[in-house]
């Protein structure tokens, strides 16, 4: 019984600690603001993560122009960003700031993580997540640069400059985006990582060690971290201690961040809540 109430009570806790955490009007579809397209992909032939097949779309706003090549921010564990009524709505945030110039035209594309067929009938696919997410290295970056982006540029016209790029993921997928820019600042210059694994899952928690070892040259990376007090403590490392470190070693070595450390679990409420102003964050000196 005592372990019971105990547990009982330590799930009313974490309730509790996300409930302040709500989708404000930006997240909301606006009268009069125009919206925009997705459409929907899958691919199934990988050449960087071999007998994967994974979904993957793509966000293009109203304002798009086919003469002028748009921004693009990348999202992976994409499906949970493009759900117009899931926890983070990417399509209505976007087309609310585009909509208001609080943002440049930015599409969006969504990628989810690769799944191996089953072997036999009946069976479950099996998720490559974590290799692609957790794993240090420039695959995921050769993957999305060689794979995914030249499908999306037959799409649309996107830009070439580093400065109109960003990337976007959460818990798994937010290491990934942060390891996409640094293996490939000169491509993507802006991250945003919500209740990020920067813990022993695949190596990552060495990060704050080598960020710090570029403050004679940082990378022309700019990075918002988001993460919550209650996040997870497990055989894997303490994802609030890891995130404090990440933003402490960016701050010591001089990089363009910003940290939102909430009262949160280890879910998308409280980055839901705050994407709309870590959009304008990011942006908010893109030229005009």
């Amino acid at each position: 019984m005592r372990i019971i109430t105990t547990l009982l009570l330590a799930a009313t806790a974490c309730l509790a600690a996300d409930a302040d955490y709500t989708l404000g009007p930006d997240s909301q579809p606006q009268a009069g603001v125009p919206k925009g397209e997705v459409r929907n992909f899958t691919l199934a032939d990988s050449k960087a993560f071999p007998g994967t097949t994974r979904e993957w779309s793509i966000y293009i706003p109203k304002q798009y122009d086919a003469a002028k090549p748009a921004c693009a921010m990348v999202f992976f564990d994409g499906p949970g960003y493009a759900k117009a009524d899931g926890g983070f709505r990417v399509p209505v945030v976007f087309d609310n700031l585009i909509a208001k110039k609080e943002m440049p035209v930015t599409v969006a594309i969504f990628i989810a993580p690769g799944t191996v067929p089953a072997a036999e009938p009946g069976a479950k696919a099996r998720s490559n997540r974590s290799y692609e997410y957790d794993s240090l290295g420039d695959l995921n970056a050769r993957f999305l640069m060689e794979e995914i982006i030249p499908l999306a540029r037959q799409q649309v016209k996107l830009t070439d400059d580093a400065a109109g790029w960003g990337l976007a993921g959460i818990s798994s997928s937010g290491i990934a985006a942060f390891t996409v820019a640094w293996e490939r600042p000169a491509s993507f210059s802006k991250v945003i990582s919500f209740i990020g694994s920067f813990t022993n899952i695949r190596g990552g928690y060495v990060y704050p060690a080598l960020i710090r070892q570029t403050k004679a040259a940082p990378k022309p990376i700019r990075v918002f971290l988001q993460d919550g007090a209650n996040d997870l403590d497990n055989l894997h490392g303490n994802w609030p201690l890891s995130n404090q470190q990440m933003a402490a070693a960016l701050k010591f070595a001089g990089y363009d961040y910003k940290f939102e450390f909430g009262t949160g679990t280890h879910s998308g409420k409280h980055g839901g809540a705050i994407l709309p102003d870590a959009l304008r964050w990011m942006w908010r000196d893109f030229p005009k």
